[in-house]
Order: C-alpha cells, then sequence, then structure tokens
C-alpha cells in the first residue's frame, strides 16, 4: 500500500492493495531485459522502492466503474513506468548521487546508461499503452510532452517578463500534476466509469498532485529529519526554487534582505543553511504558502461532489487530508 495510508472501509482497501500488487508484478516484468546490464540497472530503482502513489491513484479511481476491468493494472503500470523512466533523466540532469536512499543509476554507472535506461523504460510504457486503444495512446503522448516542456522550462528559468512565481506553479503543475491527473484519468477511462467521472477525476488528479508537491516544499524547511525522513534544507543546499522561497521573494518584509540575498542560489556553508532554515520557518511566508497548498487541496476535494458517494470517494476524500496533514 502506498504512503497515503489505508483506507476506512476494509472491502475497498483490500481490493486497492490487491490492485496494486498486481501492478508491482507487471513492473518486475515489464522492467527486465535479457540484456544482463539492462535489466541490472532498469529494476534499481525498483527494488529501491517509492510510493506508488500513481497506480495507486488509477486503481482507486477505477472503483467508479468495474475494477475488475482486465486493462487498469497494465494502465497503472504505464503510468508508473513513466514516472520511473523520468527520474533517470532527472538524475542526469540534476547530477543527482543518490535516489530513494541508494546510489542513482547515474552514480552507480554513468550517464549514458542512465539516460539509456529511462529510455528503455519509456519504450516498454509505449508497448504497454499501444495494447489499451489509440485514446490511451494518445493521452500517454500529450502527457509525456507535458512532463518534457515542465522540465525543459525547469531547465531555462523564467524570462526577463516571466513571473517567477506563477513559472514556477506551472512548472509543477506540468512536471507533477501531468502525470498524477493521468494516472486518475487511466483509472475511471479503463473501468468504464463515465465521460463526467473521467473530466472530474482528471481534474481532481492534477490539483492533488500540485498539492502534494508543494507540501514536500514546506516540509523540507519546516519538518525536521525525524519526522520527514529527509534532511531539511536539501533545495537550499541545492538553489532549488521553491513556494516558501519565491513567496519570500514575490513579497519581501524589512529585514529581509540578508535572507533574500541567500536565496538567490545555492547555499554551500551549512551555517548558512541553519540560519535561512530558521529565518525561512518564522517567516510569513511560510503560512502563505501552507494557505496555498490547503487551498489547492480544498479545491480538489471539491470536485468530489461531482462523483457518486460511496468508500472510494471517501478514500480520495482522505487523500485531500492527508496531503494538507503534512503541512504541520
Amino acid at each position: 500500500m502506498a504512503s497515503v495510508g489505508s483506507f476506512a472501509d476494509d472491502a475497498l482497501e483490500q481490493r486497492v492493495s490487491a490492485g496494486v500488487q498486481q501492478v508491482e508484478d507487471l513492473l518486475v516484468t515489464s522492467a527486465h531485459s535479457p540484456e544482463p546490464l539492462v535489466a541490472e540497472a532498469s529494476s534499481h530503482l525498483l527494488q529501491a522502492g517509492g510510493k506508488r502513489f500513481r497506480p495507486l491513484l488509477t486503481v482507486l479511481c477505477a472503483e467508479f466503474g468495474d475494477p475488475t476491468a482486465p486493462h487498469i493494472v497494465p494502465a497503472a503500470v504505464v503510468v508508473e513506468l513513466t514516472h520511473l523512466a523520468t527520474l533517470y533523466h532527472d538524475d542526469v540532469m540534476d547530477e543527482a548521487s543518490m535516489r530513494r536512499g541508494a546510489p542513482s543509476a547515474n552514480a552507480r554507472w554513468n550517464n549514458s546508461v542512465a539516460i539509456l535506461v529511462g529510455d528503455f523504460l519509456f519504450a516498454r510504457a509505449s508497448s504497454l499503452v499501444a495494447d489499451l486503444g489509440p485514446e490511451a495512446v494518445r493521452i500517454q503522448a500529450e502527457t509525456f510532452a507535458r512532463l518534457v516542456h515542465g522540465q525543459l522550462r525547469e531547465t531555462l528559468g523564467p524570462g526577463p517578463d516571466d513571473d517567477p512565481l506563477e513559472h514556477y506553479l506551472s512548472v509543477v503543475a506540468d512536471k507533477t500534476g501531468s502525470l498524477i491527473a493521468t494516472a486518475a484519468r487511466f483509472g475511471a477511462m479503463m473501468s468504464g466509469a463515465g465521460e463526467d467521472v473521467e473530466a472530474t477525476l482528471l481534474e481532481f488528479g492534477e490539483r492533488i498532485g500540485v498539492a502534494f508537491q508543494l507540501a514536500d516544499d514546506i516540509i523540507d524547511v519546516a519538518s525536521d529529519a525525524d519526522d520527514s525522513g529527509k534532511v531539511p534544507g536539501t533545495d537550499l543546499r541545492e538553489g532549488v526554487p521553491t513556494l516558501p522561497t519565491l513567496l519570500v521573494q514575490s513579497a519581501p518584509v524589512e529585514g529581509d534582505e540578508r535572507l533574500r540575498e541567500l536565496l538567490s542560489g545555492p547555499i554551500a556553508d551549512e551555517d548558512d543553511v541553519q540560519w535561512v532554515i530558521r529565518a525561512l520557518r518564522e517567516h510569513p511566508a511560510m503560512d502563505r504558502a501552507r494557505a496555498y497548498v490547503r487551498a489547492e487541496a480544498d479545491a480538489a476535494r471539491a470536485l468530489l461532489a461531482k462523483l457518486p458517494a460511496g468508500p472510494a470517494r471517501d478514500a480520495l476524500d482522505d487523500i485531500c487530508t492527508r496531503a494538507t496533514d503534512r503541512l504541520g
């Protein structure tokens, strides 16, 4: 079961857990290759674990139609393979050395291997989606285009006429929200839940995906390592813009001069990192960031009123709650 937790309805939890296990089994099969190096490298991140939030959402959203429909599990695997492939490529671009507590593929092997294994996983996702029909192929292609577009815009940064905060939020929507939206949409689509349900879950997936990503921005500053499992200030050390830091820059208050200067790029000195963490935790931008995430989660929750009442809708409502509970 993914980290969003258990569901109040035991029967629903058993069905979704069984579905996610089927996804896991097909993921292992799909990532296999007769070439030993490709097989080892492509299973590297699979073996490192992961939340599996996207396939869980696909399986859960299928509850609004026929949850036993045969294309649900392959569709969930398509989404997760796509997600995994982007991680291989992201680690190369970010020159990352760790992923999910293990050495990244580019650190363990090299950049060329990591890039090609990511390509291999994209190819495996394409092979699976081809069996799901032309509409699924089109959706996958459009989602992939948004992922690439978001990564490219993040790499280039905002232009001289762009608002940095709006630019960042659009990047989060493309890089994170789009694939989670497709995960939810595939669940509805493959289960035959109907066009209205599919459209609602598509919008829900994007909004809740953005909320979770932006909550991670806040957790990077606000949570202790023991609570979050991550070292606070990772984004600060790397100079990665996040919702709280962009809010500081967009609406400065008196006495922010040193904070804004340090936030203008990577922070190499550990004493400076700790000072910035303390300053951000006391800054009004943190409350504004929390309010923004809660508004996104509330907007996602409001969409659920369009769905049939029942345990599946309650479970999606609980996911909205968990997104904001993480804020502290």
